[in-house]
């Protein structure tokens, strides 16, 4: 499959989990892919691995420039970086608050901003947000987390109705929870990571984690040709969790 052949891309956050996922697919479709991250060291060739950070609008603009200059162009900007909080409205501090919208908020304005006057050049400009089932369902211990994903759906829809006339498609993916190496951290640390693995995964009707090569399978879609009327859409990638209300089930 090679409908991305000639189109380049930039992936934040792509040195591991759904980044990487979806950085190696658009890679194996065909895209020149650069990937930005703050330790891109382990970054595996053909990927052009890029040092970059979301919350510096300087270091951005470089990473963007720098792919485009290698590439001859950008066609693709999938905004994945991000990073997690738990807790309540009482559990987060401030300087927590301000950090992450930072980083999964802004640093997607600040990305797609930089890319904004290469995507206007494309023929098949694509802007795809990870954002989340959280901005869709109310998750326990998840306020700042909730509430910013909520923020990136709602961008991605404003950003759809601004760009489209410049035939700028913009969409985002909700995926359940993930098996990634942000959500290990988070069974390391539990009580029990086996009973809490076997609870987050039975939350979602599927009965399993949702995977990143799934998850890279729904952004490659959203990003690629295929998709070409398809703008201000979120694709959930949840196993179900955000449409069915299952009923128990019961013993044989």
């Amino acid at each position: 499959m090679s409908g991305l052949s000639g189109l380049t891309a930039v992936v934040t956050g792509g040195a591991s989990g759904i980044g990487l996922a979806t950085a190696t697919l658009l890679a194996a479709r065909g895209a020149h892919v650069a990937v930005l991250d703050l330790d891109p060291g382990a970054v595996p060739r053909p990927l052009l691995a890029l040092k970059a950070d979301v919350t510096d609008d300087a270091s951005v603009r470089a990473a963007v420039e720098e792919t485009a200059e290698r590439f001859g162009g950008l066609d693709i900007v999938v905004n994945n970086a991000g990073i997690g909080a738990v807790g309540t409205v009482e559990d987060n501090t401030d300087a927590q608050w301000h950090r992450v919208l930072d980083v999964n908020v802004v640093g997607m304005v600040r990305v797609t901003r930089a890319a904004l006057p290469y995507l206007r050049r494309s023929s098949h400009a694509a802007v795809v947000n990870t954002c989340s089932i959280a901005a869709t369902a109310g998750l326990p211990q998840r306020a700042l987390y909730s509430a910013a994903k909520g923020a990136v759906l709602s961008l991605t829809l404003a950003m759809a109705a601004d760009h489209v006339r410049e035939g700028i498609r913009v969409n985002c993916v909700n995926p359940g929870t993930a098996d990634t190496p942000w959500v290990s951290r988070l069974l390391d640390a539990a009580d029990d990571p086996e009973a809490e693995r076997a609870a987050l995964a039975a939350r979602q009707p599927l009965g399993r984690l949702v995977t990143a090569e799934e998850v890279a399978a729904a952004v490659v879609y959203l990003a690629g040709p295929e998709a070409a009327s398809v703008t201000g859409t979120a694709l959930a990638v949840d196993g179900g969790m955000q449409g069915l209300r299952l009923r128990p089930a019961t013993g044989s």
